[in-house]
């Protein structure tokens, strides 16, 4: 007999440590692409107190990027400011240890063609979509990150509501689903928020920020997802606030910090199979990246143009080879096309142009757009243009380009051909 079951997924917020690495590493990539869009950029960052430390290898005709001031400026904005938290943007030191890309890499990847450039490494990638969400994905993951986004907004907000709060902060959601796998009720709630240093006891202090989470944070959360997610919250639901007690230390002074040690946070909350790869810090030759966005793609539309419920895509590469190797389609028996899994695969094949050029210049990798991804998923966000600098021997210009193209639901009617 068939029975409800629990599914958790969590998120960290823009201050947790791994993020403030991914932040950094993805600043740094942006600012290379921003001065020569050919850059090719493997960056990693390591955070602890007091100390920032940059790694990896990057190989550029003309660009100079100030490592101190990127990685300074994102500390700032993620609210790192001051000396109390033992790692703030004034006062860190930031080294860097970055040097030339392998020729034996570059050597694969470029080609005489353009279109003939090979993927910048081996390796297999996947992408996910579900009818769960509006947004595609699913609930669990969704929550985890619209709870963190959204205090994060309440910390920024002058006044605050909560003034206390402080930049590091994890987020996680169990949904009960029932036989069927429809979501019927938000099991648990778990928020671990750091904080300011409170003057009565501690007891008072956690009630303080639990009462708040109930009556500021989730009202917020429920209006953002709507009424049909909101009365998934009902009188039943448990909530941990800050289980362990006090969360004053916090950042990178409570934990080091790398660059792409949050990849299932980056991606589906655990509900899809991940690749071998992080994304943050890497340019879009390196498939790791860039195929990853694309089977996401893929999958969404298919999604969307409701081929199946629920999708996940694999695209494996060779390094320096252009074509991938494999595509593998599985529907969880949830598809509505007359073809079956395999023959989607072969479908996606004449569909969808997979080289790593080809998809690069589908969803303008050589913008400088990635820090936004570092923090909050780089899946389920709302596509959007804006406007960005570019710096050429000195001179600076802004052009409009795409964010999160991966994102857009435009072949939504070429998927439909699979019905």
């Amino acid at each position: 007999m068939k029975k409800n079951y629990l599914f958790t997924s969590e998120s960290v917020s823009e201050g947790h440590p791994d993020k403030v690495a991914d932040q950094i590493s993805d600043a740094i990539l942006d600012d290379f692409l921003r001065r020569d869009p050919a850059s090719h950029v493997a960056c990693e960052t390591f955070v602890t107190t007091g100390l920032v430390f940059i790694g990896g290898e990057v190989m550029s005709e003309d660009a100079f990027v100030d490592l101190q001031q990127v990685a300074r400026d994102v500390i700032r904005k993620i609210g790192y400011t001051k000396s109390e938290y033992k790692f703030d943007a004034d006062s860190c030191s930031v080294i860097s240890a970055l040097h030339e890309q392998s020729k034996d890499i570059a050597i694969g990847v470029n080609k005489e063609e353009a279109m003939d450039q090979g993927a910048g490494d081996q390796g297999i990638m996947f992408g996910y979509a579900c009818n769960e969400t509006a947004n595609y994905m699913p609930l669990s993951i969704t929550l985890s990150h619209v709870a963190l986004k959204e205090l994060a907004k309440i910390r920024r907000e002058s006044p605050s509501s909560m003034p206390y709060l402080r930049p590091d902060a994890k987020s996680q959601f169990t949904i009960e689903y029932d036989e069927n796998g429809k979501a019927v009720r938000i099991h648990t709630f778990v928020l671990s928020t750091q904080h300011d240093e409170f003057s009565n006891d501690e007891k008072e202090m956690q009630q303080r920020i639990k009462d708040d989470v109930r009556s500021i944070l989730i009202p917020r959360i429920k209006e953002i997802m709507g009424s049909e997610v909101a009365a998934l919250f009902d009188d039943k639901m448990i909530l941990h606030v800050n289980p362990t007690g006090k969360f004053v230390i916090g950042g990178p002074h409570g934990d080091t910090g790398l660059t792409g040690r949050k990849i299932v946070v980056d991606t589906y909350g655990g509900r899809s199979a991940h690749g071998g790869g992080a994304f943050s810090g890497k340019d879009p030759s390196k498939v790791d990246r860039s195929a990853t966005y694309a089977a996401r793609y893929i999958a969404k539309n298919m999604v969307a143009a409701g081929v199946a419920d629920e999708i996940m895509v694999q695209i494996s590469y060779a390094i320096g080879v252009a074509a991938p190797i494999s595509i593998f389609v599985n529907t969880f028996g949830k598809s509505h096309s007359h073809y079956s899994d395999s023959e989607l695969s072969d479908q996606i094949t004449k569909m969808f142009d997979l080289r790593p050029a080809a998809i690069i210049s589908r969803f303008g990798l050589r913008n400088p757009i990635f820090l936004p991804t570092a923090a909050y998923g780089h899946f389920g966000r709302d596509p959007y243009k804006s406007e960005v600098e570019f710096i050429h021997n000195g001179i600076s210009s802004k052009k409009e380009v795409q964010f999160f193209g991966w994102e857009l639901l435009d072949s939504v009617d070429l998927c439909k051909r699979l019905l």
